[in-house]
């Protein structure tokens, strides 16, 4: 028999520990209790739990300093923080001082229920490196140090800011953060929200019900309750429109949702992640994006480096690749010059990981004998040196034929990243749809 889960309770409040101890004995779980600061220290010298209670206010301290403790000596550790009803700022404090959750008085049993279990699925600490080397390849610096912050991120269950270029990889660093975690075994929804139409995004967030609007024939679950019990990447979350965004942060305060045509709000347990590559912080000044919901998201911001951040990577990048593109089509393996290798070293890429992984599949096309040499690459502005931001221009034969193709290449991001709907795209690229067509027809892209 195998023995039981250990859980450490802190509260100066008898009744309050006497709650918890029931309902998790219930569970089937071991409890131990103390009413301070103090006692938890003891108790954790001599036991070892699976998972810590405590209390915002306690009489020799704060649960913050028992959550610094525990992060300090026992990393392995899950706490989640009870605190007072509308103490929001309180628990973003806890999840930021390493805190896996929070709960609030009084406490909801079931919400109790949801955490404890959800905690007591983490994986010890460092288990899961060589998963998320063999999936985020590079061992620069930032690299190393983007994987060292995702381990930790994945056992929390704060909400995570991905800050990022395009292309730098976020929706994968969204992806390793819940595949790390507790919630690995439940569904990763991403969405793109800048590819949803306006009128369409509160029946894509939050469902509807049959005969709520015109072409609403079923009951449809939104993205909410498709990610219950798992986690939600709200991807370019700075194209939400200012109503969608109230409408969200309802929805992540209340832990509830209620679908278009609906009468009663339905639960849902889910982690929210969220990408974008503007400055947020730009647009809250600007007051496109709501300043509480940028709060309640960036309770941890993480940042994805850019791809010429960490150019000693593009060699392993490259080989792997190449390795990839070799094995999807049968073909024998294709080598990088010396030249070619310099050249994507010296290269900006705007596009990031994803702009070097299709300059690599056209190369590949193109190249004869088994080798990329610099010609094949076809680098749109192989001309940009590494630390400028101008290209040469005596190496320019026109400069509209150049502008064009980079006109040509910002509008094909944009379209990819939205899934080709050019709409969002147009957006995205702060263009009207009339003047989006036009230069799609201009540049034959139509």
């Amino acid at each position: 028999m195998s023995p039981l889960q250990k859980i450490l309770i802190v509260d100066d409040e008898p009744d309050i520990r006497e709650l918890l101890e029931i309902t998790l004995g219930r569970m089937k779980l071991d409890t131990f209790s103390a009413r301070d600061l103090g006692e938890a220290q003891a108790l954790l010298a001599r036991e070892t739990f699976d998972l810590c209670l405590t209390d915002m206010r306690l009489p020799d301290g704060t649960g913050l300093e028992l959550v610094q403790y525990i992060q300090q000596r026992y990393p392995q550790l899950p706490v989640a923080m009870i605190t007072a009803y509308g103490s929001l700022e309180t628990a973003i404090n806890a999840l930021k001082a390493g805190a896996f959750d929070f709960l609030t008085k009084p406490v909801d049993l079931t919400r109790l229920r949801e955490l404890v279990t959800t905690a007591l699925r983490l994986s010890p600490v460092g288990g899961t490196a060589i998963s998320i080397e063999r999936r985020l390849l590079g061992e620069s610096l930032p690299m190393r140090n983007l994987r060292k912050h995702i381990d930790k991120l994945a056992r929390s269950q704060a909400p995570v800011y991905i800050s990022g270029e395009s292309g730098s990889g976020k929706e994968l660093v969204a992806r390793l953060i819940h595949e790390q975690g507790p919630r690995a075994n439940q569904p990763f929804v991403p969405v793109n929200c800048g590819a949803i139409p306006s009128e369409l995004m509160e029946s894509e967030f939050f469902g509807h019900r049959k005969g709520s609007f015109s072409g609403a024939i079923d009951d449809k679950p939104g993205l909410f309750q498709a990610a219950n019990g798992g986690t939600l990447f709200l991807d370019e979350v700075a194209d939400l429109p200012l109503a969608m965004q109230v409408k969200l942060l309802r929805a992540i305060q209340e832990k509830a949702v209620r679908s278009v045509g609906g009468q009663q709000e339905t639960v849902v347990d889910v982690r929210i992640l969220c990408a974008t590559h503007k400055d947020l912080d730009a647009e809250v000044a600007a007051e496109r994006f709501r300043q509480d919901l940028y709060y309640r998201l960036n309770v941890i911001e993480l940042r994805v480096p850019a791809l010429r951040e960490r150019r000693d990577d593009i060699e392993s990048l490259a080989s792997h690749m190449l390795k990839r593109l070799a094995s999807n089509s049968g073909e024998p393996a294709v080598k990088l010059h010396p030249h070619a290798l310099e050249a994507l070293k010296n290269y900006r890429f705007p596009g990031n990981v994803r702009e070097l992984e299709n300059v690599l599949e056209r190369a590949y096309t193109l190249c004869e004998n088994q080798q990329i040499e610099s010609s094949d690459l076809r680098l749109m502005e192989g001309n940009c040196t590494a630390d400028g931001d101008l290209p040469d221009l005596t190496q320019i034969d026109n400069l509209e034929d150049y502008l064009e193709n980079v006109e040509r290449k910002l509008i094909l991001q944009a379209l990819e990243e939205t899934r080709w709907n050019r709409t969002a795209a147009a957006q995205r690229l702060n263009l009207s749809f009339r003047s989006m067509r036009y230069r799609l027809k201009k540049l034959g892209l139509d």
